[in-house]
């Protein structure tokens, strides 16, 4: 693992036309095979977002299912889209009705300063909500678990990485 150099955090949350998005980029010292493997595999998602296992595989064409807490039902099932060296896109397929149809992103690339940069986006949302609200908020917990994580091993997933709770 390796300590921090530099970052750059941006987040908003504001209405495109193909629907709600949520955004954020952070910039890591670490190499993107560390972050690819985090973002790309159901053992290293389960590190820095829900805590606990998943189910299924991250393959393309393959979905698997986040748990949160002691829920013996998925929180969300999630279809992988893409999953290359630099871009990684899931669709939601069952979860909560807000969340259904949404897509998630990580896109990779070489920073200016060094490491990498991680671009996140959560697009699609059929409409602005306070639940939407609380999602970008845990969003943002949840990828500085995923950044504090892959550089110190010292993540934050739920429920310590959780700041919102909308029902």
């Amino acid at each position: 693992m390796t300590s921090i150099g530099y970052v750059k955090v941006r987040s908003s949350a504001a209405p495109y036309p193909d629907g709600t998005t949520h955004s954020a980029a952070t910039t890591h010292t670490d190499p993107a095979e560390l972050l690819l493997d985090l973002i790309a595999s159901t053992d290293g998602i389960a590190r820095w977002w829900t805590g606990r296992p998943l189910t299924g595989d991250h393959a393309i064409g393959s979905s698997f299912s986040v748990y949160f807490g002691e829920a013996e039902q998925p929180a969300a099932v999630l279809q992988v889209l893409t999953d290359t060296p630099d871009h990684v896109e899931w669709r939601v397929t069952d979860g909560p009705d807000t969340w259904t149809d949404t897509r998630i992103t990580f896109t990779l690339r070489p920073s200016s300063h060094g490491g990498t940069t991680l671009l996140f986006t959560h697009a699609d949302w059929k409409q602005a909500s306070e639940f939407m609200s609380g999602c970008s908020t845990n969003w943002g917990a949840y990828l500085t678990s995923l950044k504090t994580g892959a550089e110190s091993d010292a993540f934050a997933a739920h429920p310590a990485g959780e700041i919102s709770r909308w029902e």
